[in-house]
């Protein structure tokens, strides 16, 4: 797929990178979503594609991309599509920093080394380029304030940066509650997009979510959805370690077994 284009995991990554700080908002759901933007991609390179509430492969060629390619090997083994809730909500472990090595690999960021209460090491990642970010940001403002469908790389964009809540790290205050609002809606524009933020939704709740979703999503509706999304919250979450990420994933994938 040639690395012309920034993939959606990237961009979603960079908009997630507080320039002020070096760090990344909303940590702990930026990690389910880093894993739903690999599914994105790889439907948009023509690798997998929704099949009811599952995923795929259609195409088991690689895209070039190894991050991606390591995706979708391993949905390849699965043997039967698997559904994106199970998916998403699965270990992935170090993805994260999986994408920021590589985007200081790319030369998009600089890693800052630093110290927590004088003693234990740190690692903070700056934006080399602010341009990029600008660019991807301007393309959500974009959406969002002409009201114009997005292109569905966009609308995936806007659909996961709604799911990790990002919403209030983008659009603060009580002044970006109307914008934070179109950016839930935007989700409606791209299925796979949408079908996958849904699934970010649900494991970050708890939920390993029902056949019903493919009966949704096979009627094409979007009232169901749209009822979910509103329902969701767009708030930003506190900040949390590695290893409270880690534990948290192991009661969600324990309540997803147990479904």
């Amino acid at each position: 797929m040639g690395r012309s284009r920034r993939t959606i995991p990237e961009e979603l990554l960079l908009l997630a990178l507080d320039p002020a700080t070096g760090t990344t908002a909303q940590p702990q759901s930026l990690d389910l979503g880093l894993a739903g933007a690999q599914l994105v991609e790889l439907a948009l390179a023509g690798r997998i594609a929704p099949d009811g509430d599952r995923i795929a492969v259609v195409m088991p060629r690689p895209t070039g991309d190894p991050t991606l390619d390591t995706a979708l090997e391993l949905l390849r083994r699965r043997g039967s599509p698997v559904r994106a809730v199970h998916w998403i909500g699965g270990p992935r472990l170090g993805l994260r920093q999986t994408y920021l090595s590589h985007l200081e690999r790319c030369g998009m960021v600089h890693a800052v080394a630093g110290q927590m209460c004088g003693v234990l090491p740190t690692t903070r990642y700056q934006a080399t380029d602010t341009a990029i970010s600008r660019e991807i940001r301007a393309r959500l403002d974009s959406a969002i304030r002409t009201g114009v469908p997005p292109d569905p790389r966009t609308a995936a964009l806007a659909a996961l940066a709604h799911a990790v809540g990002l919403g209030k790290h983008l659009y603060p205050g009580n002044e970006g509650r109307s914008s934070r609002s179109r950016l839930r809606d935007l989700i409606r524009h791209d299925p796979m997009g949408g079908l996958v933020a849904h699934a970010v939704m649900d494991v970050q709740n708890g939920v390993a979510a029902q056949p019903r979703r493919a009966a949704a999503v096979a009627g094409g509706g979007n009232g169901g959805s749209g009822r979910r999304t509103a329902a969701v919250r767009s708030g930003v979450a506190p900040a949390e370690t590695v290893p409270q990420q880690a534990g948290h994933r192991g009661q969600v994938m324990a309540r997803a077994a147990a479904s």
